[in-house]
């Protein structure tokens, strides 16, 4: 199929992008399109105005600033999982994104383009989640900026106004030496997961976790925060049993289900999930602290 008919408008700047979004009635901006495109020849969304934020490479980077880490929504998937320093202070990121759909499709995606559409399913939101991101909105008056727990407010509805452009996501990146883990269940390498974990996990000198943050994907309207499962893991030392009961927590939460993955499904995948990912979570922080 082919799109409703459009008018195009490629933007040269944040500034003159700003003032379409606020002037033109039912417009749209195309970043990477990977989801748009294929939304508009399906005829799922119908636009009058497609504004092409490609031009504008202001809104593209990655900016290290002490333990500071902000994105750029423009910026590729394949530029962000190929960060050698993002790499370096955030390996989470580069696991998660080896996820993402296909080398083709990382090529083109942006990390705007992914939290903007916020799939409930999708590894970018997730680990905003997680990281406890905030995310920069900016429109022809200013910006804003609204944390990623505030940020869902519906199934594939974030917290974005009329007018307004993603433009940025950061975050503190967590301390040298801490452990992670990031890994989804799928029916084909590519496709959106049934159920995907992301756990970060530090140490103290005793070997105990003293701080945890544990993020599902797939399960529910958007990224769920295991705020429980962290308060849980605070505190004790990692042991399998441990793992056990976090996993059990987890899979124990109300989970979407549908005609393909029922919600008891979903939250026996959760559950093997979160026990795996804690380990290799643990273990890695472990092995850091020994280097």
């Amino acid at each position: 199929m082919k799109p409703a008919p459009f008018t195009y408008h490629r933007a040269g700047s944040l500034a003159e992008a700003a003032e379409m979004a606020a002037s033109l009635d039912n417009a749209r901006l195309l970043s990477g399109g990977q989801s748009l495109m294929a939304m508009m020849n399906l005829r799922y969304v119908a636009v009058d105005h497609l504004i092409d934020l490609n031009p504008v490479a202001e809104i593209a980077g990655i900016t290290i600033d002490g333990g500071r880490v902000t994105l750029g929504a423009m910026t590729r998937q394949r530029a962000v999982l190929e960060d050698a320093a993002l790499a370096a202070c955030c390996p989470i990121i580069a696991e998660a994104l080896g996820f993402v759909g296909h080398v083709q499709t990382r090529n083109r995606g942006t990390v705007g383009g992914s939290l903007a559409h916020l799939d409930p399913a999708a590894e970018l939101p997730g680990l905003a989640a997680l990281l406890d991101a905030e995310i920069t909105l900016t429109n022809a008056g200013g910006s804003r900026a609204v944390a990623m727990a505030d940020y869902p407010l519906g199934y594939m509805t974030p917290d974005i106004n009329e007018g307004e452009i993603l433009t940025s996501v950061s975050f503190d990146a967590w301390p040298s030496g801490h452990g992670w883990d990031f890994r989804e269940f799928a029916q084909r390498h590519g496709d959106f997961a049934m159920a995907g974990v992301g756990s970060l996990i530090t140490l103290d000198g005793d070997g105990r976790i003293d701080r945890a943050a544990v993020v599902l994907i797939g399960v529910d309207d958007g990224p769920a925060r295991l705020g429980d499962v962290e308060d849980m893991l605070t505190g004790e030392p990692p042991c399998d049993a441990l793992f056990a009961a976090a996993a059990a927590m987890a899979a124990a939460r109300p989970m979407s289900g549908d005609a393909l993955v029922t919600e008891t499904y979903r939250q026996h995948l959760s559950g093997v999930l979160v026990r795996r990912s804690l380990a290799q979570a643990c273990t890695r922080a472990g092995e850091a602290g020994h280097a």
